[in-house]
C-alpha cells in the first residue's frame, strides 16, 4: 500500500506544470510582420500573404483593414487568477481603390492607454412601456369597445 501511495504522488507531481498558460488571439508577431509593409508599394495580395486575412474589414472611401494581436496570461495566485494583458497590438491599414496601401497605423498596449474615452451617457429615447404592454393594452381596448364608439 505504501508503494502505491508513493507511485501515485510521483505521477501527480510529475504531471504538474508550473509554467503559466499564455493565450494568443489574432495574428502572432504582428509588430515584426507590419514592418515588412511599405506605403504606396504593398498591395492587398502582399498584405494577405504577410498577415493573412484581416480581423475586421471596413469600407468607406477607402478599405480599412484591422489586424489584432492579443496575448493574455493568468496572474499570480494572490490576485485570484485575474487575467493579465501581456500584448495588445492593433494594426490599422488603409487601402485605396487601386489596392495599394495608403496609410498604416500601429498601436501597442502603451498607445491604447493614452486614448481618452467620453464619460457622457446617452439618454433613453423610448418609453418605459414595452411592446408587449402596448400590444396587450390595445387588445384590451378593442375588447372593451369593439366598434370604437365609446368616448374616451
Amino acid at each position: 500500500m505504501y508503494k502505491f501511495f508513493i507511485i501515485a504522488i510521483f505521477f501527480f507531481i510529475t504531471n504538474c506544470n508550473l509554467n503559466k498558460v499564455v493565450k494568443h488571439h489574432g495574428i502572432q508577431f504582428l509588430e515584426t510582420k507590419q514592418e515588412k509593409l511599405s506605403i504606396n508599394k504593398t498591395n492587398k495580395n502582399d498584405i494577405q500573404k504577410i498577415l493573412g486575412p484581416p480581423s475586421t474589414k471596413s469600407t468607406f472611401n477607402n478599405d480599412v483593414w484591422i489586424y489584432i494581436e492579443r496575448k493574455t496570461s493568468k496572474s499570480s495566485l494572490f490576485t485570484l487568477g485575474k487575467k493579465k494583458m501581456i500584448k495588445n497590438n492593433v494594426l490599422v491599414l488603409e487601402i485605396d481603390n487601386k489596392g495599394l496601401l495608403v496609410k498604416k497605423d500601429f498601436f501597442d498596449i502603451n498607445d491604447m492607454n493614452k486614448f481618452n474615452f467620453s464619460e457622457g451617457t446617452t439618454e433613453k429615447t423610448h418609453s418605459k412601456r414595452s411592446f408587449v404592454y402596448d400590444f396587450l393594452s390595445s387588445v384590451r381596448q378593442k375588447m372593451n369597445d369593439p366598434l370604437g364608439k365609446r368616448k374616451k
